[in-house]
């Protein structure tokens, strides 16, 4: 039986070699950081979720030590069993402060956090009203549920109007939107969101991953930073980026909706506890960002430095005030050409196109971190205008 379905299984990646999207793996033999070391060489890192730089903090290193002498390595138990320590419940109370909202609860991811609401609040009488361009997780948890679909254009409040308008009959209505478009780094429009939200009685729902940590004031993500704290209903957010890059996810919520997901979503009640030696360090990531604006100042001036840089050498980037920079090109082949130029000039940066973005918008999307310095980022620029000359 198996002879056949491996030929299938061939004649399936053959076809995704020939589109040009096989996906490699780039084996690093270092800790995570603005540098690593790739094939035995020193490159630096343009394309890590580390925003903060906090992914090898000797301080987070140092709490998570301690939690796996303390609370050991991991609770071989789901939370409502034998899995819930008490670092647990502190962790999730300081999200709950954190960001302004009334109750967390903790999944293995937010992947898994994405996966687990919907079917859980929305039945076959209620409608989800979705951004076309949300993450992979929130369109295969839209997939779990049997609410009625909508989708809007990208950040486009006439069409999520139009969706709304449509979607009256329904019992209830959840908006959902990624805080930050992580192809592009274009922030969601959420006062108008929230707007919409409240003139048409639905919930609004915000993806926040890649804001969480420095976005906003305090760096309680895109709601604090458009001032909208107070009227998004539902946060779903991940502890493996700028909160110490391990893993983990959250949705931190209205408390009756953070209660019901507790008694009901499926990836939280049958999948093991987070391990407590990422909750440790997840907590001293959360201590840091709150106690100083050093790290959010750090990364503002790099990707600040970095777009003016690459505008003055006459490169095409994206708008916008993210450490995400899509540096764009007028080819698939050009996009590709260039990374492969980085390379070898020791600039780890990854080439996106067709079909992973639109036709005619390939690009390689770049990263900062606070972690970087600004000579790192002179040295990437320059070596950007050498692979192209």
């Amino acid at each position: 039986m198996y002879k056949d379905i491996r030929e299938q299984l061939l004649n399936e990646l053959s076809e995704i070699d020939k589109a040009g999207t096989t996906k490699s793996e780039t084996e690093i033999t270092s800790a995570q950081g603005s540098h690593v070391i790739i094939d035995g060489k020193s490159f630096l890192n343009f394309c890590s979720n580390n925003y903060l730089g906090l992914s090898n903090h000797p301080a987070i290193i140092a709490a998570v030590k301690v939690s796996l002498d303390e609370h050991g390595y991991g609770l071989s138990s789901v939370r409502f069993i034998c899995g819930t320590q008490d670092l647990h419940l502190k962790l999730e109370s300081q999200l709950t402060k954190f960001l302004s909202q009334e109750a967390t609860i903790l999944f293995p991811s937010c992947f898994d956090a994405n996966g687990g609401i919907f079917e859980v609040l929305m039945k076959e009488e209620d409608a989800i009203i979705s951004d076309e361009l949300n993450h992979a997780s929130i369109i295969d948890g839209i997939r779990l549920s049997k609410a009625k679909r909508y989708r809007y254009k990208n950040r486009d409040m006439a069409d999520l109007e139009v969706q709304l308008i449509e979607s009256q009959s329904a019992r209830r209505r959840l908006i959902v939107t990624d805080g930050v478009f992580s192809m592009d780094g274009y922030l969601a429009p959420l006062p108008e969101i929230c707007a919409l939200a409240a003139d048409y009685n639905a919930l609004v729902m915000v993806d926040d991953s890649h804001a969480v940590g420095f976005m906003g004031a305090t760096g309680a993500g895109t709601p604090e930073h458009f001032g909208v704290s107070d009227q998004v209903d539902i946060i779903s957010g991940t502890l493996g980026k700028a909160l110490g890059g391990a893993s983990g996810g959250y949705i931190s919520a209205r408390r009756e909706i953070v209660d019901i997901l507790r008694q009901k979503a499926r990836p939280y009640l049958f999948s093991n506890s987070v391990p407590p030696a990422v909750v440790s360090g997840s907590l001293k990531a959360l201590e840091l960002v709150s106690s100083s604006n050093e790290l959010r100042a750090a990364l503002r001036s790099n990707a600040k430095l970095f777009r003016e840089l690459m505008q003055a050498a006459g490169f095409t980037l994206l708008p916008g005030e993210h450490p995400i920079v899509p540096v764009m090109f007028s080819t698939e082949a050009q996009a590709l050409g260039v990374a492969q130029k980085l390379h070898t000039q020791g600039i780890h940066a990854v080439a996106f196109s067709y079909p992973v973005v639109p036709l005619g918008k390939a690009r390689i999307r770049i990263q900062l971190s606070a972690q970087h310095s600004q000579e790192d980022i002179r040295e990437c620029v320059r070596a950007f205008s050498q692979s192209v000359s």
